[in-house]
């Protein structure tokens, strides 16, 4: 019987784009994060930085002036953005949003604007999905583009809409038939690529104010006219659009999760090393020792899912089992990492100079999106493992 082999080693590609983006993160240490956090500002410079380095638009291939790698790659660069005690939800969006673009747009949508996306002189790093009733329930959204000749009418509002006002452009979703009228409840909504410089207060964003600064918004969308070419994919087709982008997503936000996980061990075994109590460094006491060692074998369990998920996908092999349960144990394994530290470190771990806390929020967020971690157990249980549905 034979055997699959597989190999574990990166290549020196993968290894040259690991040190090329920690050099970049050494010059935006934690204290710029923890600046950032504490102003509520975007990380503007780190951004810009990121983008003309090229990291940014690794996704973009070759053709339409970007680097042409595969997730596993992106997945490299954003776990070690999160292991500098950065974070890349600043960023991440402008690596896979236009994933929508290059998969689904026409040609002269993609000659257009990948090659603007990929020398960074255009954002495309925000998308409007969720709805404050329809929340995970995609298919309830009321936001509706009505056809009016050679363009559409855009009304309704959106929530948690992140980086909305760090982008030159935005991913809509929204109803072009209304459900009642569908045949199948995932029809008749439709994808929109929308430029918003021009569009005066059509969209007005109302930030909201979160646990985490990741520049997230309300949007009210009013007689927004956008035209027929903005349309992305078929008319009514626009979830479908999306759909193959959101296991991007889930394994790119892995990959943070598992940046934050080793920046947490990596803190929580040097403080306990240098941190003597009772005459004894701490990481002496099993107490301290066990619960960082057991969180460390979790995150290298949840990472080896997140390569798989991505070695997939840059197959072109279904991942979705995969992409979703490597975001479930990245997340939380993420968080036990972080409970770890935040128990190695006793009351400094609150203290801002030391970064714990603020790392800990971002570790807890990560278990509700870019998708509840309790929908991702149902869908293993549905999808995976042929369960009935649950709702």
């Amino acid at each position: 019987m034979g055997c699959m082999r597989m190999n574990f080693e990166f290549s020196e590609l993968q290894e040259d784009i690991r040190h090329g983006v920690r050099e970049i993160c050494a010059r935006y240490d934690v204290e710029y994060w923890r600046k950032c956090d504490e102003k509520n500002e975007y990380p503007e410079e780190f951004v810009n930085a990121m983008i003309e380095a090229g990291w940014l638009s690794a996704l973009i291939p070759e053709e339409y002036g970007g680097a042409g790698l595969g997730l596993s790659e992106a997945a490299i660069i954003l776990e070690e953005v999160n292991r500098s005690g950065g974070a890349g939800t600043a960023c991440h969006a402008q690596m896979y949003t236009m994933g929508a673009v290059l998969r689904h747009g026409s040609e002269e949508q993609k000659q257009k604007y990948l090659p603007q996306i990929a020398n960074g002189t255009l954002r495309l790093q925000s998308m409007g999905v969720t709805e404050p009733d329809a929340g995970s329930d995609t298919t309830k959204i009321k936001t509706f583009a009505e056809k009016k000749g050679d363009h559409y009418i855009i009304n309704g509002q959106k929530i948690f809409t992140s980086r909305y006002q760090h982008s030159d452009m935005i991913l809509l979703l929204a109803r072009t038939t209304p459900l009642e009228k569908v045949d199948k409840k995932t029809k008749g909504i439709s994808l929109f690529l929308i430029d918003t410089r021009d569009i005066g207060d059509a969209i007005v964003a109302n930030p909201i104010d979160t646990m985490v600064h990741h520049e997230t918004n309300m949007l009210f969308i009013n007689d927004l006219k956008v035209p027929a070419s903005a349309l992305v994919g078929e008319e009514g087709n626009g979830l479908y659009c999306i759909l193959d982008g959101l296991n991007a997503e889930r394994i790119l936000a892995s990959a943070q999760a598992v940046g934050d996980g080793k920046w947490f061990v990596e803190q929580a075994v040097r403080y306990s090393k240098e941190r003597v109590v009772f005459d004894r460094p701490i990481g002496q006491n099993q107490g301290v020792q066990f619960p960082i060692s057991k969180a460390y074998a979790n995150l290298m369990a949840a990472e080896t899912m997140m390569h798989k998920a991505a070695a997939k996908f840059d197959q072109g092999l279904p991942c979705g089992a995969e992409a979703n349960m490597a975001k479930y144990l990245c997340s939380e394994a993420a968080w036990e990492a972080g409970e770890a530290a935040m128990t190695t470190f006793g009351g400094y771990a609150v203290a801002k100079e030391y970064h714990i806390e603020r790392k800990w929020k971002e570790s807890r967020l990560a278990r509700n999106a870019p998708i509840s971690n309790n929908l991702v157990l149902s869908y293993v249980g549905q999808h995976v493992l042929g369960m009935p549905r649950s709702f």
